[in-house]
């Protein structure tokens, strides 16, 4: 499973963003895609680059800035008020955010809300307060929480659609529709029906995501190829790697690199 990459400042910042990602116990795998805990310099108003992702995402600053939850998107878009100074984040598969959250992925899908709007505005300071006293087990208590939402939750990972969400995850080369329906013995149609009522989005905008946040998570590393990218990523060639990220992210491939190594400001 891939740790979708959220978004990223427009410009490079003086201070780098501390991060430390870890992947979800055994019992969340099924719905919680990583969580990461974060320490951003500054804390001044930051211009994001929201980047595509195929996760439902959580961001809970325990300083008392932002706390959001924002759905699935299939675009980029640039994000000029969040403060994210200190906190946590987690990234949840469809059924995760049915479960966890009480709420179809689909009703996110390419939107930014108030996390007390969702949790209740007492259960999110509560669960900021709990974050913020915990210092480095921060990400052990969120998951005991997410744990103990679950038990309390609905939603199975057990559907087609959810199956099918997680293979289209993985790296590689992408696996048409029609064959991954036949896999789980159901039709195209019936497949791509229940993408819309549990997702939002259908299952090729699901993979072709799935593989940028795979290359994304190539080129945020010290040494990189394109070509290998392109390859390794399930890209025809580099060309068609190169306007795919350019249509999705806004930047060149290079220029995103750039930006995720906080090398030098990316345009935009």
């Amino acid at each position: 499973m891939v740790v979708n990459v959220h978004s990223i400042p427009v410009r490079s910042q003086a201070e780098q963003c501390e991060s430390v990602v870890r992947m979800p116990p055994p019992r969340l795998a099924p719905y919680v895609v990583g969580c990461s805990a974060f320490r951003a310099g500054g804390g001044a108003a930051v211009r994001h680059r929201l980047l595509p992702v195929n996760a439902t995402v959580l961001v809970i600053d325990v300083t008392g800035a932002d706390r959001l939850v924002t759905g699935a998107r299939s675009a980029y878009g640039i994000h000029t008020t969040q403060r994210w100074r200190e906190g946590v984040t987690v990234g949840l598969t469809p059924a995760g955010t049915a479960a966890l959250l009480g709420v179809p992925a689909r009703e996110f899908v390419g939107a930014t809300v108030e996390l007390a709007d969702v949790l209740g505005r007492r259960r999110e300071e509560e669960l900021a307060e709990r974050l913020a006293e915990a210092g480095e087990d921060r990400l052990g208590v969120l998951a005991g929480a997410l744990e103990t939402w679950l038990k309390a939750g609905t939603g199975s990972p057990d559907t087609p659609a959810g199956a099918a969400w997680t293979r289209l995850q993985r790296p590689g080369r992408r696996i048409p529709v029609p064959a991954l329906a036949a896999r789980l013995g159901v039709s195209r149609r019936y497949l791509e029906l229940r993408f819309q009522r549990e997702i939002g989005m259908p299952p090729g905008q699901v993979a072709r995501i799935a593989r940028l946040q795979h290359a994304v998570g190539r080129l945020a590393a010290p040494s990189y190829d394109l070509a290998a990218i392109a390859a390794t990523c399930g890209y025809a060639d580099q060309p068609h790697f190169t306007r795919d990220v350019r249509e999705l992210t806004g930047l060149t491939p290079t220029a995103l690199c750039a930006n995720l190594q906080y090398r030098e400001p990316a345009p935009g």
